[in-house]
């Protein structure tokens, strides 16, 4: 199969038909093999009963219900677990993504060799309360992931099926799926100016709770990929600082008290302020040390992803 479309949804019954329609006759145009992945995230406005409805016309459309509203990173999830097509490719179901773009998305991952394409909405027809937390948040996830894409929240993405299938997206972490390929040795990703269109049906499912939320789970995936496997390189080396601050400072303290003859040495702050940094020093030493304990015990779990074999067999 060339290409699997997975499109996660939320209440967006009256944009299916017209998405799926669109999507079928850009298949057809291509001669491409294909599968639509609708990915139904606890809808409560028939929009399963759409898809089941389309389904029945469309053998190339499958459907998946999820229980209840899990979020997008859920949906992706289940539907990367499921996806067969060589080439998989995302985009929200709002029609705000052209299906349009999918054989130059198509022709970037097969023919020129990226792992992932990330799709850049450079002239958005989104509200400002959206726009503005969107252009703060790239900034940041540029800045702490070292990824210098223009729009990491895009929902229209392309990615070889090797990608989908190592990575694992949870809470917030869709809007991270470059980093976390990054992270799996998928250093190949690009961008392209795709077209975005204003919203025809429903209402944005966007709102403030999910802009904090994508940053404390920016904090998460930084500290994960930097620190997931060595946490005694982060707390350690900030136990290690802290203990020498204050015994240093108790060492002037010593200094002063045999030598200067300052007996008064519980009187001072620096004689609170430097016992408070030797303890707080240990207690960041041992939790590196018992997160180290802990991924050691883990290793079992580790996954390395291995790319090529020559003369495996042999």
């Amino acid at each position: 199969m060339d290409i699997s479309v997975v499109v996660p949804l939320f209440n967006e019954a009256e944009s299916l038909p017209e998405l799926c329609a669109w999507i079928d006759r850009v298949m057809k145009a291509n001669n491409f093999s294909y599968e639509v992945l609708l990915t139904d995230d606890g809808s409560n406005d028939g929009s399963w009963k759409v898809i089941e409805d389309l389904a029945k016309a469309n053998s190339s459309l499958k459907g998946i219900h999820l229980r209840r509203n899990y979020g997008k990173s859920a949906a992706l999830n289940v539907a990367f677990a499921q996806a067969k097509g060589n080439v998989v490719i995302t985009m929200d179901a709002d029609l705000q993504d052209s299906p349009d773009e999918i054989p130059d998305l198509y022709k970037m991952i097969t023919v020129d060799g990226f792992d992932m394409i990330s799709g850049w909405k450079q002239k958005r027809y989104d509200p400002l309360t959206k726009t503005i937390p969107t252009k703060l948040f790239n900034w940041a996830t540029r800045k702490m992931s070292g990824i210098y894409l223009h729009d990491f929240n895009c929902g229209l993405k392309a990615y070889r099926i090797e990608v989908v299938k190592n990575i694992q997206v949870h809470g917030e972490m869709h809007r991270y799926i470059p980093v976390l390929a990054k992270w799996s040795g998928f250093s190949k990703i690009g961008e392209k100016v795709v077209h975005h269109q204003s919203r025809k049906y429903g209402t944005t499912k966007f709102g403030m709770n999910r802009f904090i939320n994508g940053f404390l789970d920016l904090l998460s995936i930084s500290f994960m990929t930097r620190f997931g496997r060595k946490p005694m390189h982060l707390f350690g080396l900030i136990g290690t600082v802290l203990f020498m601050i204050g015994f240093i400072e108790a060492a002037v303290l010593t200094y002063d008290k045999f030598v200067n003859h300052i007996y008064k040495m519980t009187d001072r702050p620096a004689f609170y302020f430097g016992i408070l940094a030797m303890i707080l020093g240990t207690q960041f030493f041992l939790a590196g040390f018992i997160g180290e304990l802990i991924s050691q015990g883990n290793n079992d779990r580790v996954v390395y992803q291995v790319d090529k074999h020559v003369n495996e067999d042999k």
